[in-house]
């Protein structure tokens, strides 16, 4: 009777050992993680390329019949009338 009080069932014998292996779960947060980080500093550093080797975009012309309309919204008359 004595030694059946001293054996432990499997399930519980495994919490005593150290773990073997890593959590699945912690495995694939931290592929995720470090993916995420990878893809986020790269945007960084292509946009710190990009900002010092491209040149500034121009400004698109303004039409002379906009122009023509903002001055008359003005009251400035265009030239030319």
């Amino acid at each position: 009777m004595a030694d059946d009080f001293n054996k432990v069932p499997p399930s519980f014998d495994r919490m005593d050992s150290d773990s073997k292996g890593f959590n699945p779960a912690l495995i694939v947060l931290l592929v995720v993680a470090g993916l995420l980080l990878v893809f986020l500093v790269g945007n960084y550093v292509l946009y710190s390329y990009a900002q010092k080797t491209l040149p500034p975009r121009k400004k698109k012309p303004i039409s002379k019949k906009k122009m023509k309309k903002e001055r008359l919204k003005q009251g400035i008359s265009a030239p030319g009338e």
